[in-house]
């Protein structure tokens, strides 16, 4: 009889459309923002600008959700681990 382990952690990789939920949660908001501004707007080019804005949000979105690395400027580690106080000085 085959075991199954018990995956607690579904939520931190639960994906919707592709998306990771944060990433799902702003993709909605800019949806919502831009539903609002097509019933408010009186000009078929802001329309069409929020379309493609939509568009090309998600492929960016979907783009970094795949390729997370992109936006890390900083190293992953510090270059010295150590529990002494921080003064400021440095006397090197």
């Amino acid at each position: 009889m085959k075991k199954f382990e018990v995956y607690k952690n579904i939520r931190k990789r639960a994906v919707i459309f592709g998306l990771p939920i944060a990433l799902f949660a702003l993709m909605m908001v800019s949806i919502l923002a831009s539903l609002l501004i097509i019933i408010f707007s009186f000009s078929f080019g802001i329309i069409l600008g929020v379309l493609v804005f939509n568009a090309s949000l998600y492929v960016g979105l979907t783009r970094i959700a795949h390729n997370p690395q992109l936006f890390q400027v900083a190293k992953a580690f510090p270059r010295i681990i150590s529990n002494k106080r921080n003064s400021g000085i440095h006397y090197e």
